[in-house]
């Protein structure tokens, strides 16, 4: 499985399992197997003299309507596709296998950041 971040030209930033489609070494679109779109809402808030910025996470299916959950998208339709931070691909992994609430919330400092 290769869990990406993908924002398409609509605007939205999909969380999904992708997948190349390739044909004749060429990529000709992209499988998103349960995509999700991920909602961002960002409060900012003092705590001890100290400004620190909180994300609240949550996840609506992509295509709501739809009983599909592979959706192939044409590469026109992509502006990246990137890897996600370790805290929402393990919030969206909750999700797919039902662990999860729809909504968490998160500091916007990835772990990467953070040293040992």
């Amino acid at each position: 499985m290769s869990i990406k971040l993908a924002v398409l030209k609509s605007g939205e930033d999909i969380i999904a399992d992708v997948r190349e489609l390739i044909v004749e070494d060429n990529v000709v679109g992209y499988l998103l197997h349960n995509p999700y779109v991920v909602i961002c809402q960002s409060d900012i808030f003092t705590e001890n003299e100290e400004n620190q910025e909180q994300i609240n996470i949550s996840f609506r299916p992509w295509l709501i309507l739809s009983k599909d959950v592979e959706i192939p998208i044409r590469p026109d339709w992509l502006v990246t596709i990137v890897e996600p931070v370790d805290t929402l691909k393990n919030m969206y992994e909750e999700k797919v296998n039902g662990q999860s609430d729809q909504s968490n919330s998160t500091d916007e400092q990835s772990d990467s950041d953070q040293s040992d």
